[in-house]
């Protein structure tokens, strides 16, 4: 098995080292202490891969200092600047507080929740006032988890690392392997949304984390692959928002169902009077496979009026559910 240091680890414990060091690290220090350096196999291949990680660290904001020995002009060493690199004392008002705990909401898989809870612990521990009154009460965060393919996504972005996994199309049905660059992950209306490079169409793609089959498996190397362009990106995520939709006429239970209210448009005339007792309600949608998933995760809450489309959308998922708990008859 390879012990090969991935690059984000390499990064942090660059850092960890240049704050601990009493003066400064030169480069053969770094080499000798800092964990990931010692898998370059020559010097060359060393100076390219610490001269690419200062590059990094200073583009994420880091105040790294190069340190000149005052009696050797070429001997150079490098710290971080404490002083700038420290944050200022933390004071969160209970209205801040409030939203980062909404916020902390959305990191429902297992792998990230954990993570998230300790973040907030520790926010709370910093700004104890903070914690006199909660302006998000009775609030919550409503989207669906993104199951086992979230953690290997999210770890593939950062690593810029090529994944391939199976994918059920969401037009035609049909199953096929895909082999994507991660480019971005949305929390959108719901459920998790992957933006990235489609290799075998060549262009860009969106993907909903829900209709991923099995594993999610890296491909080739970290950093295959440049950061894409910001308004390529752009693009994408604005064909993913706006795509061809239209306006459905939903039936609410009272009290239920929220976020559909929170989209509704104004209703029309006789409109109450298609569904007695509920709320009828006109919503507009992107996707008639979306809309149809996002209704199911409401139950007996949300029934579908019109269009035609995607009521039978949202019966066709009822039925595929149903038949998960029937066996079959030897």
């Amino acid at each position: 098995m390879s012990t090969t240091i991935p690059p984000d680890e390499r990064l942090l414990d660059l850092v960890i080292a240049l704050v601990n060091t009493s003066t400064r690290l030169t480069k053969e220090q770094v080499r000798r202490t800092v964990a990931g350096y010692a898998d370059a196999p020559t010097p060359d291949a060393f100076e390219r891969m610490f001269e690419r990680d200062k590059d990094t660290l200073r583009e994420l904001g880091v105040p790294l200092v190069t340190v000149t020995d005052a009696g050797h002009g070429d001997d150079i060493g490098y710290r971080i600047d404490l002083e700038a690199y420290a944050l200022p004392p933390i004071d969160l008002t209970p209205a801040e507080l409030g939203v980062l705990s909404l916020a902390a909401q959305l990191w429902q898989d297992a792998s990230l929740r954990v993570d998230s809870a300790r973040a907030l612990t520790k926010l709370r521990a910093v700004a104890p006032s903070a914690q006199s009154s909660d302006l998000v009460a009775g609030l919550a965060a409503r989207v669906r988890a993104g199951g086992a393919a979230l953690a290997p996504l999210v770890d593939a972005l950062h690593q810029r690392r090529a994944v391939r996994f199976t994918y059920r199309a969401a037009t035609t049905g049909e199953v096929r392997e895909r082999h994507v660059e991660p480019w971005r992950l949305m929390a959108r209306r719901g459920g998790w949304v992957l933006i990235g490079h489609d290799r075998d169409r060549g262009a860009a793609r969106s993907f909903r984390l829900s209709r991923i089959e099995g594993p999610v498996r890296a491909l080739g190397p970290v950093e295959a692959f440049d950061p894409p362009d910001p308004a390529l990106l752009a693009q994408a995520e604005q064909a993913w928002s706006t795509g061809r939709g239209g306006v459905a006429v939903l039936a609410l239970a009272p009290e239920r169902a929220e976020a559909l209210r929170a989209r509704a448009l104004p209703a029309e005339p006789g409109d109450l009077q298609a569904a007695p007792g509920r709320d009828v309600v006109r919503v507009p949608f992107r996707a008639t496979w979306e809309l149809a998933e996002e209704v199911v995760g409401y139950g007996p809450a949300v029934l579908v009026l019109s269009p035609p489309q995607v009521r039978s959308a949202v019966l066709a998922l009822l039925t595929r559910a149903a038949a998960l708990g029937q066996v079959p008859r030897g």
